[in-house]
Order: C-alpha cells, then structure tokens, then sequence
C-alpha cells in the first residue's frame, strides 16, 4: 500500500528468494465484514514514521482539471465482453445515491510469497511478476517468479527512500516514492535505472490505463499523469453513494476498471476512472495468513495475468498471494 525512488546509483542489485511451495487450487469462500489494521512501521530517524500520515490528507486545493467527461478516459478494450473465466463480473454503475454491492471472493490458488516483502506495488507482464517494496532501508524493485516465489532479480532503494507503486509501460518499470516526491524508471528486463521524474505529493498506488498513468496518493483522488513526461493532467474524485473514498492504494487497471486497495480495509474497490463512482466491492476478510500478525501486515498488493485470466493480491509481508475470483453480491 503505501509509499509506494531515488538516487538510483545508490541502489544494489541482489536477489533473494522464498520457500517455493506448490500451489492449492481447491476454492475456498472469504467473506464478511472489513477489519481495519493500525499502521506502525519502522523508519529511519530523520523520517516522519509511517503512520504519522494523517488520515485522508490531501494536496492543495489548487488540483488539476476532472478528466471525468473526457471521451478518452478509458482504454478502447473498457467495453469488451468478457467470458466465462473472467475473475471480475461485469458491473453497472449502482442507481444514483445507492451504495455499491460487496461482492465475496474464493480463493481459486495460492503461491509463495516473501513474507520479508513490505509489499507496496504488484503487477504482472508477460508472465513475469514484479514487486515494489516499502520501509526506509528495506525498499526495493524486484522480480520474482509467481510459481516459487523466488525473487530472480533485486534493485534495493537508498536508505532515504520508501518505495511505493509500480508501473509497466512498454520495457520500462516506474517506481513511486512515498513523501521523497520522485518516481524512479528502470529497464523492465534487467532493472537498471534509465531515469526519474519529480512529481508533486505522496505517492502511493499507480498504474496505467493504455493511455495515461493513474496515482492514488492516499487521499479519495486518481490522479492522471502523462506517460512519457509525467506530467500531470488532471484527476477525479473517488466516491460510494456519494462519500468520498480516502487512503486509496495500490492500484491495478483491469478491462475499464481501477482495483484499489484501501489502506487498514479488506476491501478492494472497483473504481469507474471516467466518473471516479465505486461500481463494486470485493471483500477479502479472512483471506490474510495468520503468519502476517504485525502491525502493518495488511491487505496490499494487486496484480492482473491478462492471458491467463488471474486476479492475485497480497499483503505487506504475507507468506502467500493468492488467485481469487468474485463470487456473488450477498
């Protein structure tokens, strides 16, 4: 989830790994009422600790325009049908003023997962998984092999940085950083730093939808950034039955749709980007291992095998990750 850089000379490439463990593919039903965690993570002595970010803090009210009425908001592919192994059911927006329904999850397979991993950023590009972690001193960018866990390459962070989402665009990987106001690029093949770009504010979650970057930064706004210069272009307000949907996370686009985690929730909202309206919620209460017991260890961490038709998550220093499916709103 969060602060998801740098002085990319500083970063050392290493690898590591986990157990590798076979996956289980029996479904199993999750469900029930979301559990908020309380943060409390390390931090180096010159940084403000993590969960002294106040709750739902914003940007100055000087935002960028609403893209929500551009045409172009969305990839072409926002409309296609989608068949029978698709995890996410097609939603229609719920009747004005109507909160969205909470739609229940199996578990359809497991995978290792590093349970050292402060999971920030998770995505899948063919077939290969990447990894952005957090904490000062720990953040990394990593790829790692889904059926084992093992991470088959590494680039860790400068102490200073804590690492935040990350992004593919064509043979690139972005990288945010939480407060350090900088998004580091790295060569998606070898993890070798090819540049940065400044933006303004925290970073958190990112992602991309075919046509422009979208950043959460912890508060209820997607934010847009151009993809080649960073630019930023505008943003959209997140809302449920009108409330505003603050500490939004990791983020992954899927077929016309925004994923977000919600810091300190189960729950993974299903984002209308053109209009920022929650159409659906998954609800993953239970699914979090009994291993991950500290403070921090939450919910966080989206990924989508497009060929595959596999929707993973994680969570901050989980043992595993974990295919699910939408089963049906109660």
């Amino acid at each position: 989830m969060r602060h998801l850089a740098l002085i990319i000379a500083t970063a050392a490439l290493a690898s590591g790994g986990c157990t590798a463990a076979d996956s289980d593919r029996s479904p199993d039903v999750l469900g029930g009422d979301a559990r908020p965690d309380v943060r409390s993570l390390d931090a180096t002595p010159d940084t403000p600790p993590v969960d002294a970010r106040p709750d739902g803090a914003r940007l100055p009210d000087a935002a960028p325009r609403s893209d929500a009425a551009r045409p172009d908001a969305a990839r072409p592919d926002a409309a296609a049908p989608r068949g029978p192994d698709h995890p996410l059911p097609a939603l229609a927006p719920p009747p004005a003023g109507e909160p969205a329904p909470v739609w229940q999850v199996s578990v359809v397979e497991r995978f290792p997962h590093d349970p050292r991993a402060f999971t920030q950023g998770l995505l899948m590009v063919d077939g290969t998984l990447y990894e952005s972690t957090g904490l000062n001193g720990q953040s990394s960018v990593r790829i790692v092999d889904l059926a084992t866990g093992a991470v088959q390459r590494r680039r860790d962070l400068a102490d200073r940085y804590f690492g935040e989402g990350l992004v593919a665009i064509d043979d690139r990987l972005i990288q945010l950083t939480w407060r350090s106001q900088v998004a580091f690029v790295y060569d998606r093949a070898t993890l070798e730093p090819r540049g940065q770009h400044a933006y303004v504010g925290e970073g958190w979650g990112l992602t991309d939808d075919g046509r422009r970057l979208i950043l959460s930064d912890g508060t209820d706004r997607l934010r847009f950034f151009d993809r080649e210069t960073f630019a930023e272009l505008g943003a959209v307000r997140v809302t449920d039955a009108g409330r505003a949907i603050r500490q939004l996370n990791e983020l992954e686009y899927i077929d016309g749709e925004v994923l977000a985690n919600v810091w300190q929730t189960d729950r993974i909202a299903r984002i209308d980007p053109t209009t920022g309206r929650v159409i659906g919620w998954l609800d993953l209460a239970g699914l979090r291992p009994q291993e991950a017991n500290r403070q921090g260890d939450v919910l966080n961490g989206i990924a989508w095998d497009a060929p595959n038709q596999r929707l993973i998550v994680t969570g901050k220093r989980w043992p595993l990750m974990f295919a699910i499916r939408a089963l049906h709103a109660p």
